[in-house]
């Protein structure tokens, strides 16, 4: 059913502080990102040479990216020497390595368990996990495809200078709608996790699960990317002559119970100190900010 080892900077949890994050608008834990594999050795008496290569090199794509670039990519607008996003481009790296290491678990393979996956914590690189499994590697590679997603977000709704004509600083309608695409597709890619992932595992292998991967916070940023999607379009009803109060009322009604349920799934779990703490204080502002907007619409 595959092992696992893990380790920690001590048994207290997660205790990892955060460096400066800069300015944001979505809450985005510490990246966790992969550390290499060597599938030749792993796999190389199981698969033709050409699929181990192909595999190969998808995933040190993704090491290499994730690791160069992992400490800043969520924070600034970085662009490759072709002009494309990098944070963009990781996440096509990820969209593409995905369904390739599918294939190590369709249909119950044996190949599952032959492997060990080892991803790390960029916050802190003491915080590693490593297990012979490749539901694992599944759950891992999604949780990084959202929270790039929540970062793209972010990005987006940073408020932008667009002219020197002395207004504000404001976040475009175009940036706010595509921002609501965004989050529902973190949403997508963490309720996959939840439901369809997390069941494959053995019960002692999620119990070693870090923190991060933990089913409650996996379901709280879920949560938290539709109660924020839910926010953008709630901002863009109140800007809007066409929205009826009825509207208005009903996503706001929905952001409560989004925010409601992010924290009821985050306040029992052992996320003292750090990142932990900041997302349990972000969605507990987020609720009581939520609920503060639905009273001024009843």
């Amino acid at each position: 059913m595959g092992c696992v080892v893990s380790t920690t900077k001590d048994s207290g949890g997660n205790r990892r502080r955060p460096g400066s994050i800069g300015e944001v608008s979505v809450y985005v834990p510490g990246l966790r990102i992969p550390k290499p594999v060597d599938f030749a050795q792993s796999l190389g008496n199981y698969l033709s040479k050409n699929i181990v290569e192909h595999l190969s090199a998808l995933r040190m794509r993704i090491v290499i990216m994730a690791g160069q670039e992992g400490p800043t990519i969520t924070r600034t607008k970085r662009k490759t020497q072709h002009g494309g996003s990098m944070l963009a481009d990781l996440l096509q790296a990820l969209e593409d390595y995905l369904p390739v290491v599918l294939g190590l678990v369709k249909d119950g393979s044996h190949l599952q368990y032959k492997v060990q996956f080892t991803w790390v914590n960029q916050e802190d690189d003491k915080e590693e996990t490593t297990m012979s499994n490749a539901w694992y590697e599944v759950l891992s590679v999604l949780h990084l495809m959202a929270m790039l997603s929540l970062s793209q977000a972010n990005l987006l709704l940073l408020p932008r200078s667009s002219s020197s004509d002395g207004h504000l600083p404001k976040v475009s309608e175009e940036s706010r709608r595509t921002s609501v695409d965004i989050f529902l597709k973190a949403a997508g890619y963490l309720d996959c996790a939840v439901k369809h992932v997390l069941p494959q595992l053995p019960v002692e292998l999620r119990r070693n699960l870090p923190v991060d991967l933990a089913e409650g916070v996996l379901r709280a940023l879920c949560l938290q990317a539709l109660g924020q999607g839910i926010d953008i379009q709630l901002g863009m009803a109140i800007d809007s002559t066409k929205a009826t109060l009825a509207v208005k009322r009903r996503l706001a009604c929905e952001m409560v119970k989004c925010w409601q349920q992010a924290q009821d799934n985050i306040m029992n779990l052992p996320l003292a100190n750090g990142w932990g703490e900041k997302h349990c204080l972000f969605v507990k502002w987020k609720y009581v900010e939520a609920k503060k907007n639905l009273m001024g619409w009843l």
